[in-house]
């Protein structure tokens, strides 16, 4: 995830986060609605590339870790980099698949969803500083609260519970995935109340008090224990996802293929080699908690698509849809044989 610094107050970071959503959805519209067209790139080079970046808090925190790279990525490839911020996911599909934006970091589903419906290419993976390409999904609550994994999954409306923006990878895919639909629970039926966020924004609530128990995930923690120790300190994690796929580099397919390459050889090449500007490069990447880019095409993203599959089987059969559980099983053993055969 892109990271933020933690705000003063809850109730007035919490208002913030809706009212940027909320901003970035109308200027999207107004975007969409005159002046789309005017950098359509349809094999062209163009003048300038727009690089999306989900950030709850805002271009003030994250905007200072990200713009060293847009500016080494501006002179490797010739061409003005300017970021585009926003803290809801949907807003940034939508800005790439009307081409207001051209490049974007993307956490898998988000990815994959701008891969099916925004005219995104896969063209790189984040590896952490451990060097893994994969990261967990977590489940906290504030310390010392005495709540249990166990008294969660009794459910009895008791909790608040916080999840994560419907598109989130880690803050809502992946808790249903593994921890819910195998239960037969239904978070709407199950908590007092469940009110969706962005991890930072759940952070802060289990933390005060706010919500009793939220979703989170494992770089997430990272952040809050670098940014906000004090504010970590009152969290703890009750439950840990089996790995998913990291965070990946979507570019629009229809760029010129010369960019694209330069684009590709940027992130694959970045903070590599020896030397005073590689290791500049490695501090850049240190900032965002990454230290490498790999290379990668959309079927890195296939075990979010079995994900993706098993939430759809269990909502046709929520409906009791049987067309709609018959493609979903359809899907999930396509991919499952895919998985057996793959090396």
């Amino acid at each position: 995830m892109s990271p933020s610094r933690t705000p003063l107050s809850l109730k007035g970071s919490v208002r913030r986060l809706f009212v940027a959503a909320g901003a970035a959805v109308l200027m999207l519209g107004v975007a969409s609605c005159g002046g789309g067209d005017d950098k359509k790139t349809t094999g062209a080079m163009p003048s300038e590339l727009t690089f999306s970046i989900l950030s709850a808090e805002g271009q003030a925190s994250s905007g200072p870790l990200w713009q060293p790279l847009l500016d080494d990525m501006s002179e490797a490839i010739g061409i003005p980099v300017k970021p585009f911020f926003a803290g809801n996911y949907n807003v940034l599909i939508e800005a790439m698949r009307f081409n207001q934006t051209q490049v974007a970091w993307f956490s898998a589903k988000p990815a994959l969803e701008a891969v099916d419906r925004a005219q995104g290419e896969v063209i790189a993976r984040i590896v952490d500083p451990e060097g893994r390409d994969s990261y967990t999904s977590t489940l906290i609550v504030q310390k010392g609260s005495g709540i249990t994994l166990d008294k969660v999954l009794a459910c009895g409306k008791q909790y608040d519970f916080g999840i994560g923006d419907a598109q989130s990878t880690s803050g809502t895919l992946a808790p249903l995935t593994f921890l819910f639909n195998p239960r037969g629970i239904v978070p709407n039926q199950c908590f007092k109340t469940v009110r969706s966020a962005s991890h930072q924004a759940n952070a802060f609530a289990v933390a005060t008090g706010v919500v009793d128990i939220a979703t989170s995930n494992s770089v997430n923690t990272v952040f809050m224990r670098r940014e906000n120790p004090q504010l970590a300190a009152q969290i703890e994690d009750i439950w840990v996802s089996p790995p998913i796929p990291e965070s990946g580099i979507v570019i629009r397919e229809d760029l010129d293929p010369v960019l694209k390459e330069k684009l590709r050889s940027f992130f694959l090449t970045y903070g590599q080699g020896q030397g005073p500007e590689a290791d500049r490069q490695r501090q850049v990447l240190a900032g965002l908690n990454y230290s490498m880019f790999r290379a990668a095409d959309d079927s890195y993203l296939d075990p979010v698509r079995e994900m993706v599959a098993d939430q759809k089987l269990n909502e046709a059969k929520a409906k009791n849809d049987q067309a709609g559980v018959a493609a979903a099983e359809r899907d999930l053993a396509a991919l499952r044989a895919k998985r057996e055969v793959q090396p």
